[in-house]
């Protein structure tokens, strides 16, 4: 081989290989930072899942899928997780630029709303005129509030009060009456009898069993990097898998310094599998109609607007 194809050959290796090393970034917006089921994209980074991918995960949390929600519709950040589904319907309906990627939570038990030990409420029935709390507009716990105001025909006042950690200060400070968590947040406390819980979102019978939160796209960045976002299901896919191994249980636990034991507490009592699964929305049907019920959307979503909107990448 004579020097000039020698190095022409060279020049190609060096292109294929730069190719291959060269990482996309995903701009994220993540709701409810360190419950299980919303830490998927942190662990499988931890663990270079990602990396082996060629993706750099740029991620910001917020305080509830109604934020997360914005940010993707805005453009800010391409991929948001754990936005709730009635909230993705309404917009979607409205022609906001959002389109789903995949399931990300089904079933809503991990969800529960609580009071002070010494509140003198026992039940949801005992919530007229009293604040019930969810995180944001949009958001899964704003769905379920909805629904349980609903279905037990409260006259309890829903008020955003952002993630786990303002909640359990405005309740034990007096500000809200009925607060919400999803663990591992809370445990502790439970566990020490400093609050109660009242309910928990499978006491909505429109989410029990059913998908309650979804992994979202900017429909413009799925559109122009859709084998991006491939690749991204696809990692996200074999973290799950590993966040069922001692891997990246210990993964998990170690990002938020909880014991082990607090960690598979938090795995194997909520989010049994096929809890996360994120290749089925689950009871589609349903909640299509469910959304026209709860007011958020006017209409049901028909056949080929669920086509547009669900765009879950294949295996």
């Amino acid at each position: 081989m004579g020097f000039k194809s020698f190095a022409l050959a060279a020049l190609a290796l060096l292109g294929a290989t730069a190719s291959a090393s060269a990482q996309d970034t995903i701009k994220m917006a993540i709701g409810q930072r360190g419950n299980w089921d919303t830490s998927v994209s942190e662990v499988g980074q931890r663990l270079g899942v990602f990396k082996k991918h060629n993706l750099v995960l740029d991620i910001v949390y917020t305080q509830g899928a109604g934020e997360t929600q914005q940010a993707v519709i805005s453009g800010s950040v391409d991929i948001g997780v754990a936005a709730g589904v009635m909230g993705v319907l309404s917009a979607f309906s409205k022609g906001a630029p959002v389109r789903i990627i995949s399931a990300e939570t089904t079933g809503a038990g991990d969800l529960y709303w609580y009071v002070k030990a010494d509140s003198p409420i026992k039940t949801l029935k005992d919530t007229d005129g009293k604040t019930l709390a969810y995180s944001t507009n949009g958001s899964s716990t704003h769905g379920v509030v909805t629904a349980l105001i609903k279905q037990y025909e409260l006259k309890a006042k829903p008020t955003a009060m952002g993630g786990p950690a303002a909640n359990l200060t405005a309740v034990m400070s007096g500000q809200v009456d009925v607060g919400w968590a999803a663990p591992p947040f809370g445990l502790d406390q439970l566990d020490k009898g400093d609050i109660r819980r009242i309910a928990t979102g499978n006491d909505a019978a429109v989410f029990k069993g059913q998908t309650v939160r979804l992994n979202i796209a900017n429909a413009g960045f799925l559109a122009s990097k859709k084998e991006v976002v491939n690749r991204y299901m696809k990692a996200y896919r074999e973290t799950i898998a590993l966040m069922y191994k001692d891997e990246g249980l210990k993964a998990y636990a170690d990002w938020l310094q909880i014991p082990i034991e607090k960690a598979k507490r938090t795995r194997d009592e909520y989010f049994a599998p096929p809890a996360i699964e994120p290749d089925t929305i689950v009871g589609l049907d349903t909640i299509v109609k469910d959304a026209v019920t709860l007011k958020f959307t006017a209409a049901e979503l028909t056949k080929e607007q669920l086509a547009e909107l669900i765009q879950i990448p294949a295996k």
